[in-house]
């Protein structure tokens, strides 16, 4: 049958199991525990036959007197089986997830940026959440509850064929076609969670973009428009589940009827035998019972099968992501790079985003130990490609970028971004205190150098009017800040940093000129001894450059100091006077 092959573990399954390895002893008792409670249940089904025929038909006061201790201790066994299992069983389940957990927002965290432009947040938060979930409760309680039935099933298959093989082998007939709607139900089950859990994460994706735009929605009047958008995503998931529920709730009456065929056959059967007198009472209800039980764990898998199906589904959706190649990586005997000063030289370097279209052409460029560049032209000409090379956030396509002449392919990528320092133009920082923000890429800075590098980013003033301090928390992205003290902070974050080579990103494009003036004091401070690279949106920022490169459309077509290119009547002349025209 060709449903029978989804059935088969992949690669992703056998790495999913083997995440278990080191929680072997923990697996071997909870799986002894499942022993004892099938055991238990086959042995209630077998103690069937003696209470019926011997205390009830035959009268016997001493098993009178002994089966009752015997069900106490039978029920005490079970009761301490279930409790080993679901505690056992749920550690190793936990335990799974949070391996699995850790490894995706990992490999996550080692990707490149060009993933992270690929992919949306909300769905990517969606992986780790919502489709790992859905992982555990397949592990923790689809698995467990899976394996406890195969051994129910296994106990009381054994009673069944040792009370009566005859009427078992008429009761097997039943139970292979009992199996046929677990695979049906199953295969429809996995393909619809997948669209499930796509769905959800689409709506996770939609809930970060409109709260974290919050602002623009209000200002343009929007709101209408975005519970239109949340609506319509929420009916599709709606959808989606709505047919997940149809698909579940139709496997139950299914092994509903089939269980009752086979049961209304023993019946028959049995109490033919009965009547006849081949069979005693006892062995027919001891029989019986073996079947009622047997039928129950039978209808279970029916269910636990859609749980697992579910979670195979977000299986392949995480494995998506922890299988993915990441092209910036380590070489094999990467190489270090010493702290100190460095110089960096492009040599012939291409660039191109999808392959196709050239960002970056035949750029040759040589800053010295110590330099400070400033990149102008035009938005889109290439300046942040460019910048983007260095600690290869992105790889050349054609050509090379060296730093002290070694090709940074060849650099460990730890060791080449310790030696570096980034300040954009949109200032990112976390919801944490200042002190954590400051010392973010230095966490075991002192208090004192700290302070320091606030001091040097003029921030100090403004932290000691929090109401703590340093340990004031400035709230999500920042939020509690103005513009020119989150690019402060970001400012006193580099300084600490003590990285040898410098980027600044249109740093102060975005401020106000009071903000301005203090930003760029505190980013002169930044700058000494540093190998600076500036992207200048103001070009009356780009004095204090020892060269300006004017780059347009992926080339650098002139460089040299503010006045020999104003001198020259080129590019950046024009630039220059487009911008004092217009009064920037």
């Amino acid at each position: 049958m060709k449903i029978l092959p989804r059935f088969k573990f992949t690669a992703r399954h056998r790495q999913l199991l083997g995440l278990i390895k080191n929680q072997r002893l923990k697996l071997a008792g909870g799986m002894l525990c499942m022993l004892v409670l099938a055991a238990s249940t086959s042995a209630s089904a077998f103690l069937v036959k003696p209470v019926m025929d011997d205390i009830f038909v035959n009268k016997n006061s001493k098993l009178l007197m002994i089966i009752p201790l015997a069900v106490v201790l039978l029920y005490l066994l079970r009761g301490a089986g279930m409790y080993g299992k679901e505690y056992l069983m749920s550690y190793v389940g936990q335990e799974i997830i949070m391996q699995l957990r850790c490894l995706l927002y990992e490999k996550i965290q080692s990707l490149p940026l060009s993933f992270f432009h690929s992919e949306r947040t909300g769905v990517l938060m969606s992986r780790i959440t919502n489709d790992v979930n859905i992982v555990r409760e397949m592990v923790s309680t689809a698995v467990t509850s899976a394996l406890r039935d195969v051994f129910t099933i296994i106990g009381l298959t054994f009673v069944i064929f040792y009370r009566d093989w005859k009427m078992a082998l008429f009761a097997m007939v039943i139970l292979p076609v009992a199996f046929f709607p677990i695979v049906e139900f199953g295969r429809r089950i996995r393909r619809v969670s997948t669209g499930c859990q796509e769905a959800m994460a689409d709506l996770n994706a939609l809930l970060h973009e409109t709260f974290a735009g919050s602002k623009i929605v209000k200002a343009f009047g929007m709101e209408e428009y975005e519970n239109r958008r949340f609506r319509r995503r929420a009916r599709e998931l709606f959808d989606l589940e709505v047919r997940s529920a149809r698909i579940k709730s139709l496997s139950s009456p299914v092994m509903e009827f089939l269980a009752g065929l086979g049961i209304a056959f023993i019946i028959w059967y049995g109490g033919y035998r009965v009547i006849n007198g081949t069979s005693t009472p006892g062995t027919f209800f001891s029989f019986l019972a073996a079947v009622l039980f047997l039928y129950d764990p039978v209808k279970k898998l029916t269910r636990l099968n859609n749980a697992i199906q579910e979670g195979l589904a977000a299986v392949d959706r995480i494995f998506d992501i922890l299988e993915r190649e990441n092209e910036i990586r380590d070489p094999e005997e990467p190489r270090l790079l010493e702290p100190g000063p460095h110089a960096v030289r492009f040599e012939q370097v291409n660039f191109s985003y999808d392959g196709r279209e050239q960002v970056l052409q035949d750029i040759n460029l040589e800053a010295r130990a110590g330099e400070v560049l400033a990149l102008v032209g035009m938005s889109g000409g290439g300046k942040t490609s460019l910048v983007n090379l260095i600690p290869r956030f992105y790889d050349a396509t054609g050509g090379r970028v060296c730093v002290d002449g070694i090709d940074v392919r060849d650099l460990a990528v730890q060791s080449l971004r310790s030696q570096i320092a980034i300040v954009t133009q949109e200032p990112i920082l976390f919801n944490d205190s200042v002190r954590n923000n400051i010392a973010y890429g230095n966490p075991e800075a002192r208090m004192q150098d700290i302070e320091a590098a606030a001091k040097a980013a003029y921030a100090y003033d403004f932290i000691r009017q929090f109401p703590k301090g340093f340990e004031t928390n400035i709230g999500e992205l920042g939020g509690r800040l103005s513009g020119g003290e989150k690019q402060r902070l970001c400012i006193a974050r580099a300084l600490l940093k003590d990285a040898p080579i410098l980027i600044l990103d249109e740093a102060t494009s975005s401020l106000d000129s009071e903000s301005e003036m203090l930003v760029q004091k505190a980013l002169q401070n930044l700058m000494q001894g540093r190998t600076t690279f500036v992207i200048a949106h103001r070009l009356s920022t780009t004095a204090y450059a020892d060269r300006i490169l004017v780059i347009v459309d992926g080339r650098i077509v002139e460089q040299g100091r503010h006045q020999e290119l104003l001198c020259a009547d080129g590019e950046y002349c024009k630039l220059y006077r487009m911008q004092f025209d217009n009064g920037v």
